[in-house]
């Protein structure tokens, strides 16, 4: 079964047919509509838009007046249908003339439209050079604001060439299409601001991975392995390694909370704070002592930014590993051939940057050779699925607790089950992995 929707009112009959005349105008509006519809560059659409007015509605003269910014009387030509050269307003603005008083003034002063059926210009008048030979003049504001910030004031040779009862529509098609531009300049102004915050994030997120060890250290009897992603251009993640003395290495993940440029600010300063107190006399605690002070008291009290943070000291020598935690993720510690897995949970304390005087613990433990030890932020575990379901501390003992992968396997393998899990969803928040199995 078929429905046929017909309009009978619509559908013209022999008596009420539309003359040639009626139905060229209609097409020649309808093309311009839609060729008006494709463009995207401002300039090129007034161009057009001015091209096609002038075949539906010709005119001797056409010059586009602004006030925008200027005090009364004073006004500039925007655009003139006299000018050899075509100047962008938008982008050109300092090759405008300025005029002040005579009629240009008068008329886009006066907010409403005019009609002039027999105008003689005074040739002293700023206008007389636009003007000149011009008897009837149309001025049609365009309206910014609830003024007229911008006005298209047309001429003719002969006298009484326009009518007011076409003047409504003429304000309306005006009008129309000025918010029509308005919209596209500001499009495009929004897309160059775009490009401009972005090559600036770009810059930022640059030299936040500068901060990142270029590589991985070779720490005697530990095999390495890292990921750092960010969720936006920069991010608030860090991890860090410290030579110390007698071999030792001092292994640093944090994670400041938020997402985007402040984070990254706040982990430089974690960066430079940590780079100038990390040395042989300061244990894991008392660099985490340091790093707290220093956000509390001069950068994050008040800005609701915070840092969680882990720091061991690791002896190669005796395999032992210090450690102290600011509310940071427990490390996971897998021990090959019991298929179990740990969290490094003994020395947890509150997150860096609320309160300035607190005092971290520590705690320490011996490994094992085919130990694996997996740092990470919470970019990992809180990874969601399209049902909203976290990736999970149980899925990634799962995966790293394979003791057939080194460390790089196992990185990978972890990754993976990440993007898998979340259905290649992009990351809501910034992930950083650390896994170091304990070798011979």
């Amino acid at each position: 079964m078929s429905l046929r929707l017909a309009f009978p009112e619509l559908l013209p009959n022999a008596a009420a047919a539309p003359s040639a005349a009626w139905q060229a105008r209609l097409d020649a509006i309808i093309a311009t509509m839609r060729e008006l519809s494709l463009q995207t560059d401002p300039q090129q659409m007034v161009r057009l838009y001015s091209e096609r007015m002038q075949g539906l509605l010709p005119v001797d003269r056409r010059i586009s007046l602004s006030r925008r910014d200027l005090p009364n009387p004073q006004f500039r030509v925007t655009r003139f249908s006299g000018w050899q050269e075509e100047i962008n307003p938008w982008r050109e603005a300092h090759r405008l003339p300025t005029f002040s008083g005579g009629l240009l003034s008068q008329l886009i002063y006066g907010d409403r439209p005019q009609v002039l059926h027999d105008a003689e210009i005074d040739p002293d008048d700023p206008a007389a050079e636009f003007l000149h030979g011009m008897r009837s003049i149309l001025a049609i504001p365009l309206f910014d604001q609830g003024v007229s910030l911008n006005m298209v004031v047309v001429g003719r040779k002969e006298p009484n060439a326009f009518t007011w009862e076409e003047l409504p529509e003429r304000v309306w098609m005006a009008n129309l299409f000025g918010r029509a531009t308005q919209t596209l300049v500001l499009a495009e102004q929004r897309d160059a601001a775009y490009k401009e915050v972005d090559r600036e994030l770009q810059v930022v997120a640059d030299i936040q991975r500068s901060l990142l060890p270029a590589e991985l250290p070779k720490i005697p009897t530990l095999d390495l392995a890292a990921h750092y992603q960010t969720s936006r251009r920069a991010g608030g993640d860090y991890y860090d390694f410290f030579p110390l003395s007698r071999g030792r290495w001092g292994i640093l993940i944090a994670d400041v909370s938020g997402h985007g440029t402040p984070s990254a600010v706040v982990m430089a300063v974690t960066h430079c704070i940590a780079h100038m107190h990390c040395s042989d006399n300061h244990s894991p605690r008392e660099l985490l002592n340091f790093l707290n002070h220093h956000l509390a008291t001069r950068y994050t009290s008040g800005s609701g930014h915070f840092v969680t943070a882990f720091y061991g000291i690791y002896d190669p020598a005796t395999r032992k590993l210090v450690f102290a935690s600011a509310g940071h993720n427990p490390p996971r510690l897998r021990h090959c051939g019991r298929w179990e897995v740990d969290a490094l949970d003994q020395a947890n304390y509150l997150p860096m940057g609320f309160v300035a005087d607190l005092e971290y613990r520590e705690a320490e433990i011996t490994l094992a050779v085919g130990d694996r030890l997996v740092l990470y932020t919470d970019g990992i575990t809180e990874a969601a699925n399209a049902h909203h379901e976290l990736f999970g501390v149980a899925r990634l003992d799962m995966v790293v607790a394979d003791c057939r992968d080194d460390a790089s396997s196992a990185l990978k393998k972890l990754l993976n089950a990440v993007t898998s899990f979340t259905g290649g969803l992009p990351p809501n928040d910034d992930r950083t992995l650390i896994i170091a199995d304990v070798v011979e």
